[in-house]
């Protein structure tokens, strides 16, 4: 598509913490939300129910698993038919259920075994976390970290620029957003919060800049933190917050993004 800002990539991830799920297309929903985004997440004991803040519920990634805590959930491949469950390690199968009872008792069991196999299992093993529940019912968009269901957006010339300051490449993957724009200028999403943008069918409202956490540190493929990506945005590129991308919410109503819709820039 040569120059001309569009829609690169789209990505939603069926259950919180785990791998995305590339699309051809995303479906946003009135409220901010995407169908078949964040509809499952393992949770510890003590924060099986969500939290409530400025009247909304909401599910703080602290209270389950997450890629900012467990980094090895990277090297986990999921696939979700929206009634099966399937987890790899590498060519090992560790789990295929669906979401009955028993189902999800397998994952959850294959789940933790898979972790306390891992660097990361001193921190599942802590009080109050074991022993873990699979909550959500496999088709609403829930777990969302705030309020409000945001979409998230970076742009691929940001990312190249971030590339050459880390000295080394980044899949994308690492930042867990809902769409890659290409054809824009660096950091020009900086530019945008305040204004609307209009990607496909759906108007929306970019509302502020993402301030990311350790899980960019992880990558991908190995869950290893081999990138200082927090220290790198403030420290060499000179940014207030370690902020990468936006958050989006549709203006009104909702509609579908598709991969090369082009980027309407809107007053």
């Amino acid at each position: 598509m040569g120059s001309v800002p569009h829609v690169a990539a789209l990505y939603r991830y069926p259950i919180k913490g785990f791998t995305p799920e590339p699309r051809e297309q995303l479906e946003v929903q009135p409220g901010g939300r995407i169908a078949g985004d964040l509809v499952l997440a393992f949770r510890y004991a003590q924060a099986t129910e969500p939290q409530e803040r400025d009247g909304l519920d909401y599910w703080p990634k602290g209270g389950g698993l997450c890629v900012r805590d467990y980094p090895v959930l990277t090297r986990l491949a999921l696939e979700y038919t929206g009634e099966e469950v399937r987890l790899r390690a590498g060519d090992q199968l560790l789990a295929q259920a669906g979401l009955d009872d028993g189902g999800r008792a397998g994952l959850v069991s294959a789940v933790t075994e898979y972790l306390l196999g891992t660097p990361d299992g001193a921190r599942l093993a802590r009080e109050g976390h074991l022993p873990l529940s699979l909550v959500g019912d496999g088709h609403t968009a829930t777990f969302t970290d705030r309020p409000r269901g945001f979409v998230t957006a970076h742009s691929r010339a940001s990312l190249a620029e971030l590339e050459q300051a880390v000295g080394a490449e980044l899949d994308e993957r690492r930042f867990r957003s809902n769409i890659a724009l290409d054809g824009l200028d660096a950091w020009v999403e900086d530019d945008l919060v305040g204004h609307q943008v209009r990607l496909g069918s759906v108007l929306f409202d970019v509302v502020a800049p993402i301030v990311r956490c350790l899980a960019t540190h992880a990558n991908p493929d190995t869950g290893l933190r081999d990138a200082p990506v927090m220290t790198t945005l403030t420290r060499s590129l000179g940014r207030k917050e370690p902020s990468f991308g936006v958050l989006m919410l549709p203006a009104a109503g909702g509609g579908t993004t598709t991969v090369g819709d082009e980027v309407e820039l809107l007053d």
